[in-house]
Order: structure tokens, then C-alpha cells, then sequence
């Protein structure tokens, strides 16, 4: 898929998705707006559509960034126990912190999900049974093992229905003044695209890398800070978007090839473009009422995951 189409088509979701909603505004109407409808459009729907971006980019990558780091096309945040470690480290924040920020909630996610990657990096080391399927299926245990941790605590707190707000990502809440913080995702992802080919280095084996006189554990370590800190900046301001992270890089991977650093451009405009879609496919599918981002991406995630699956189980992966 060329470059310049999945651009035209992130034009045309974000326009769509700026004017698709209960308050409608028309595009014709556009210079002759009331002061509520100027309202809705930048205190909601600007803000709404930042955030979509911001997202479908950075969780795609840090997608890619896992299954290059750790050499396998199954990998992401959502199968390596990266978000329910984060919500967990949120948790903890807000029993610690009677009244926490959110920048104090960040920190403390942020610290959890890196700590809950760093185990399953170890744990992939460990293991001797390299089969692409059984690794993520490894992750996604792990992952459970923490959720049920998070779980008993916000059971034995009082704190269920907030743990349930962390579940689903969701985007009908999204306003001015509580999104501001995804921009902190803008500056990592431009520092995972000048380790690229570090990055892609280090995909090889450490000691492949060594050899070709790459500092091998500080190269993992930096992309692993990127994907613990994308992951709880994006669970704290939009939820958590199951399987994104795992499909995209693999679809861009099908018809691109394995080259990280110009794979990379293509991962983010599909991110965004794929979340976009689902977005504006949950706004209409049950019109005025929508649904989450969170279940739409799910469905259609998990539907093209096992597509993947028996891909590569037919292709000897």
C-alpha cells in the first residue's frame, strides 16, 4: 500500500470524524457556526480526533518495537502483560495516593508496566520452547496473573468500578483539559524512529549485536522505556486498545517487508487510519448512542489476530 493513500485516507477519517456525532455540525456550515458549535468542535471533537491520532501512532509502534526486540510477530503491549501492568501500577497510585494526579498516576503506571515487561523479557529468555504462537500465549498468562492481582486489590479497596474504567478504551470522554497528556507520546516516537536501525540491530541476537558493536542491553532497555511509557500515557488518557499494537505492524509487515526503520512511517498512518475507522464505525453502527473504541477494536482485532495465527501456522511461522 503506497504511503500517499493511507494519508488521503487519514484526511478523510479526520474529517468525517470532526463532523460525525450526536451535535451535528456540517462541513458546508463550516465559517457559519453558533458558539455552540464552535464549542463542541474544539472543546470535543478537535481534542477526540488529536487523541485517535496520538494513539492509533504510538501504540502501533510500540507494537513493532516489541516483536522486533523480541524477534517474534506475536508480541505487543496487549500479550507481553504491558497494560495490565500498568493499570495495575494505576491502582496502586490511587491507594497510595488519596487524591492523585495525574502525572503521579503516570509515573507510577509507567514504573509498573516497565517492571511487568522487563519479567517477561526474562521470562522469554528462559524459555526454551521458542514456538511463535506458545510466546505470546506465555504473555497473555502473565498478563491474566497481574489483571487478577489488580482485580483482588480493587476488590478488597472498593475501587471495581474504577479498575472497569481502565478496561476499555473510550473516546466519548475525551475533552479539552483531559487529553494533554498523550502528547507526551510525540517526542518518544520520534526518538524510536532515530533507534530504528539500533533497534533492528538488536532484533538480530545479542550476540549478533555485540559483535557488530552495538551496546545491545542499553538499545533493549531505551525501547522498553518507550513502550512502558506510550502504554500508560495512552491506558491514563484513552483506555487500553486491545490487539492494535499486535495487527498493524504485522499487516504493514505483509505487504512492506521486515525493514523497521521504513516500516515505521506506514505502521503510524495505518495505526491511526485503522483507529479512526473503528471509531467512526462505533459512532454510526447504533446512531445517536456509540460504542467504545475499546469493543469495536476488539472484535475486529481479535478477528484478524486468528487470521494471523493460521496465517503463519500455514506458512511454517
Amino acid at each position: 500500500m503506497k504511503k500517499r493513500y493511507l494519508i488521503l485516507a487519514l484526511v478523510i477519517f479526520s474529517i468525517a470524524s470532526v463532523f460525525i456525532g450526536v451535535s451535528n455540525i456540517s462541513p458546508l456550515d463550516l465559517f457559519s457556526l453558533t458558539e455552540e458549535e464552535l464549542q463542541v468542535l474544539f472543546v470535543s471533537r478537535v481534542p477526540r480526533l488529536v487523541s485517535i491520532v496520538i494513539a492509533g501512532m504510538s501504540m502501533s509502534i510500540i507494537g513493532l518495537i516489541m516483536q522486533q526486540l523480541t524477534r517474534n510477530k506475536f508480541v505487543s503491549p496487549t500479550t507481553a502483560g504491558t497494560m495490565d501492568s500498568a493499570r495495575f501500577g494505576i491502582l496502586i497510585a490511587l491507594m497510595v495516593f488519596s487524591n492523585a494526579t495525574p502525572i503521579q498516576k503516570m509515573l507510577v503506571a509507567f514504573i509498573f508496566a516497565l517492571l511487568g515487561t522487563f519479567i517477561f523479557m526474562k521470562i522469554l529468555d528462559r524459555i526454551k520452547f521458542k514456538d511463535v504462537i506458545f510466546i505470546p500465549l506465555v504473555g497473555l498468562m502473565f498478563g491474566n496473573i497481574v489483571s487478577s492481582i489488580t482485580t483482588f486489590f480493587a476488590y478488597k479497596n472498593d475501587m471495581i468500578q474504577n479498575m472497569a474504567s481502565w478496561l476499555h478504551g473510550d473516546f466519548s470522554l475525551i475533552i479539552k483539559g483531559q487529553y494533554e497528556m498523550i502528547y507526551i507520546s510525540i517526542p518518544l516516537l520520534i526518538i524510536a524512529y532515530l533507534f530504528a536501525n539500533k533497534f533492528t540491530l538488536a532484533g538480530m541476537g545479542e550476540e549478533f549485536a555485540i559483535n557488530l558493536g552495538l551496546n545491545y542491553k542499553r538499545v533493549v532497555n531505551i525501547g522498553l522505556v518507550i513502550v512502558a511509557m506510550v502504554s500508560s500515557v495512552v491506558i491514563l488518557t484513552v483506555g487500553t486498545i486491545p490487539f492494535l499494537g499486535l495487527i498493524i505492524p504485522n499487516i504493514v509487515t505483509i505487504y512492506h517487508g521486515d525493514n523497521l526503520k521504513k516500516n515505521l512511517p506506514h505502521t503510524a498512518l495505518l495505526g491511526a487510519v485503522f483507529v479512526l475507522a473503528c471509531d467512526i464505525f462505533g459512532r454510526v453502527i447504533i446512531y445517536p448512542y456509540e460504542i467504545s473504541i475499546g469493543l469495536t477494536v476488539g472484535v475486529i482485532g481479535s478477528a484478524i489476530f486468528i487470521y494471523l495465527l493460521l496465517r503463519g501456522k500455514a506458512h511454517g511461522l
